[in-house]
C-alpha cells in the first residue's frame, strides 16, 4: 500500500505504512525515521515507530500543521527502503532455554511433536526485527517467529514474570526487561540487563535493531549474572 499521513492531534501526525504486520515494512519505516529526523531537525519533538506506523510529533511554534505535513509527504515521495545491512544494529542476546525458566517450552514442543531442544533451536534460528518498544520500558516487540512456534497468550496472565524471560505471543517474541505481570509464553531467560534508567542508552534494544538469540548453557548463564530461579519460585 501507499503510505498515508493521518492526523494525530494538534502537533502530531501518524504515517501509516501498512494495515498488517509485515517484516518488509520495517526497512521503509527505518528509512523514513532517518530521513524525517534530517528534514525536521530541531522541530522534531518525538518519533515513535511501531509495527506499521510512525508517530511524528513536531514543535507547533516552529512548524504549522500544513508545513509539517508537506515536509512528511516530501520525505515519502523520495523514500527508498533501507537494506538489511543498513536497517539497524545486529544485537546478539544470550539465552538459556530450559523448562525451569521457560515452562511453555514443553507446551510448544508437545504440540508440534518436537523436543524442547528443537523448539529452542527453531526460535534461535530466526533473525528478528525490533518493531517497537512498549508495555514497560525496554520491552521490545519482535517478529516474526516461525509459524510452528506461534502460540496464543496465556488465558490467565502470570502475576510475576521474572526479569530477562524470553517469551512468545502469537508470532511475536520478546524479552521481559523487568519483573512484571505478563501473559506471554515463556521459553527461556537471558542474563542481560535489558533496561537500566541510570545507563545511556537505557535500553539494550531499539526499534530497527535486528536480533539473534544465542543459546547458552546453564553454567554460562550463571557466569553472565543470570538468575536460574525457576519461574514458579521466582521473586522480584
Amino acid at each position: 500500500m501507499t503510505p498515508r499521513v493521518e492526523n494525530a492531534g494538534i502537533d502530531a501526525w501518524v504515517v501509516r505504512f501498512s494495515d498488517r504486520i509485515d517484516p518488509a515494512s520495517r526497512n521503509w519505516i527505518t528509512a523514513f525515521c532517518r530521513d524525517c529526523r534530517a528534514v525536521l531537525g530541531d522541530a522534531l519533538v518525538e518519533m515513535v515507530p511501531s509495527y506499521t506506523t510512525v508517530l511524528v510529533q513536531y514543535d507547533p511554534w516552529q512548524l504549522t500543521d500544513t508545513v509539517s505535513r508537506r515536509l512528511l509527504e516530501s520525505v515519502l515521495e523520495r523514500l527508498e527502503p533501507s537494506s538489511e545491512d543498513t536497517g539497524g544494529r545486529l544485537i546478539k542476546l544470550p539465552v538459556w532455554y530450559d523448562v525451569s525458566v521457560g515452562p511453555e517450552l514443553s507446551l510448544i514442543a508437545e504440540r508440534n511433536g518436537w523436543s524442547p531442544q528443537r523448539v529452542a533451536a527453531a526460535h534461535a534460528a530466526t533473525q528478528y526485527q525490533v518493531f517497537a518498544l512498549g508495555f514497560v520500558p525496554g520491552f521490545a516487540f519482535m517478529g516474526l517467529v516461525d509459524p510452528a512456534l506461534a502460540t496464543p497468550r496465556l488465558a490467565t496472565p502470570r502475576q510475576q514474570v521474572p526479569r530477562g524471560s524470553i517469551a512468545i505471543a502469537e508470532r511475536q517474541t520478546s524479552a521481559y526487561p523487568q519483573v512484571t505481570p505478563g501473559g506471554w509464553n515463556l521459553i527461556g531467560r537471558t542474563p542481560l540487563t535489558l533496561f537500566d534508567a541510570t545507563r545511556e542508552p537505557m535500553t539494550v534494544l531499539e526499534p530497527g535493531d535486528r536480533v539473534r538469540f544465542v543459546p547458552i548453557s546453564r553454567q554460562r548463564f550463571i557466569e553472565l549474572g543470570g538468575d536460574p530461579t525457576p519461574v514458579a519460585e521466582a521473586t522480584p
